[in-house]
């Protein structure tokens, strides 16, 4: 629900963009006359032309983050500003740029397989949203406690006060979902499920399919610029009849100038496409060092409080040391009052130093990932657990 929240001002920014940035070919002459400043000049005048449109989607921002953060969208709500989002992107992709494929560098193919790949990437989409993240019941708790021992640092053997049934190690119970989760990582809003041992797997896909979706349609627009450069032999127009220097420096301003004023949108969703994917890249690339370390987002948050609970008993214990030494040096006169008082507030060398349990759930990196992919309550070997009597 965090990562929604927190992604809602880029995706704003950008859906914005994506509807109007049109406009700006009515402020740009084509011919190229203009400096990098003047081009600017230019963006920024068109973007403060919308900014009553620009206040209305932010207002609009608002209201849907705070609907995120209290709950009151239902299931299908979300679902549908996935899809809205996911359809625009691509209609305005196929829109724009299919007149010109195939182009000089991309072939009639890539019609088809952006096609495909959206597909792919609704189908994990609903996969991870109705997907079983690990639901655990009175009738598999002994399967889940097999599969994932107590190491009584972060995880002891308790009942949840909500389902009535012992918890196993590292499960949560979800407020939202209501239920005990295995492995809980955390809740998604965007796919309004929990991600957690049995879907995971399904979590991780959607992510770097999506990024790889991303990269895939800002590389694909970028061939096509390249083409139409290419192929309307914009440099050499340039360079001939407007005596424009042959450099990268002298070319630049210029040729950025005709592609936002030729080609607006495709610049747009190349904005929009770049800034999503580094989003994806930044969350997938989170979750990843995770899976590596047989972590779960839930567990950082309980070591994370147990070292500062440490920290604490530490600094009691050291407190009470000193305490103790400068109560004895009192009753020996030839000590300096000022020596005493260095006794008692002089930090031990050992005060900062921590030691940090091992985690027990990390067994390599190898058979971390494959616990991703093969969870541990579905082997056949743990299965087995689920017909004992607990």
């Amino acid at each position: 629900m965090l990562a929604a929240v927190s992604l809602a001002p880029f995706l704003v920014l950008s859906v914005q963009m994506l509807f109007f940035l049109w406009n700006i070919s009515a402020a740009i002459d084509p011919i190229p006359s203009y400096s990098y400043l003047e081009v600017l000049g230019y963006f920024w005048i068109w973007f403060c032309s919308t900014s009553s449109l620009v206040e209305l989607i932010m207002c609009l921002s608002i209201v849907l983050g705070m609907n995120f953060a209290f709950l009151r969208i239902n299931f299908f709500q979300i679902h549908v500003i996935y899809f809205v989002i996911i359809s625009l992107t691509y209609y305005f992709i196929a829109k724009s740029s299919f007149a010109y494929i195939p182009g000089y560098y991309l072939s009639g193919i890539h019609r088809y397989t952006s096609l495909l790949a959206v597909a792919v990437g609704i189908l994990l989409f609903l996969l991870t949203s109705f997907s079983d993240p690990g639901t655990i019941n009175s009738e598999n708790v002994s399967q889940y406690i097999s599969a994932y021992p107590y190491d009584n640092i972060i995880y002891a053997e308790k009942e949840c006060s909500t389902c009535k049934i012992q918890k196993p190690a590292r499960s949560k119970h979800c407020s939202i979902c209501d239920r005990c989760v295995a492995r809980f990582d955390h809740h998604c809003g965007w796919m309004n499920n929990c991600i957690g041992e049995r879907n995971t797997r399904y979590f991780m896909a959607f992510l770097v399919w999506h990024f790889l979706l991303c990269l895939y349609g800002t590389v694909g627009i970028g061939l096509l610029l390249a083409g139409r450069l290419k192929e309307l032999r914009v440099v050499h127009i340039l360079t001939v009849y407007y005596g424009i220097e042959n450099s990268f420096l002298g070319l630049a301003p210029h040729v950025v100038q005709w592609l936002l004023g030729s080609y607006h949108t495709l610049i747009l969703l190349v904005v929009f496409l770049a800034i999503v994917g580094m989003l994806l890249a930044g969350f997938f690339g989170y979750h990843a060092k995770l899976c590596l370390s047989n972590t779960t987002t839930n567990e950082t948050f309980k070591w994370q409080e147990y070292m500062s609970w440490q920290r604490k008993v530490n600094e009691a214990e050291t407190s009470a040391a000193a305490l103790r030494a400068s109560i004895s040096g009192m009753s020996n006169d030839k000590k300096p009052l000022l020596s005493k008082w260095r006794t008692f507030f002089r930090r031990s060398p050992l005060e900062d130093v921590q030691v940090v349990p091992k985690n027990l759930y990390d067994k390599g990196i190898i058979r971390n990932v494959l616990e991703v992919i093969f969870p541990l309550s579905t082997r056949r070997s743990l299965t087995r657990c689920k017909l004992k009597p607990t």
